[in-house]
């Protein structure tokens, strides 16, 4: 079983920043996958980014340039860096684990952005 827990949400400005944490705790493996999705309501699931164990990292194009994604694997989290947020960017944030197959979710963290 692993553990995910996500925070660092909020409410912020548009062109403004925020940094979500996803810390992650029990059985997982030392070549895990890594990933932030969001929803809205009314929406499916999408996802945002993704990080390897190793660290190499994928983007959703509409957050390119703006989200980093990044990882401590001593601290066991995952971040995710959000720069010049805008009002498309509100939804809740969800902290995603593949560990060698068995998939895991943490409970969200909300971001809303106001313009």
């Amino acid at each position: 079983q692993v553990q995910l827990v996500e925070s660092g949400g909020g409410f912020v400005q548009a062109g403004g920043s925020l940094r979500l944490s996803c810390a992650y705790s029990g059985s997982i493996f030392s070549n895990n996958y890594m990933a932030w999705f969001r929803q809205t309501l009314g929406k499916q699931r999408e996802w945002v980014a993704d990080i390897a164990s190793g660290g190499s990292t994928n983007y959703e194009d509409s957050v390119k340039g703006r989200f980093i994604i990044s990882r401590d694997n001593a601290k066991n989290t995952v971040y995710l860096q959000m720069n010049s947020l805008t009002p498309e960017d509100t939804a809740v944030y969800y902290c995603y684990c593949n560990n060698r197959g068995d998939e895991y979710w943490g409970h969200g963290t909300q971001v809303t952005v106001s313009s």
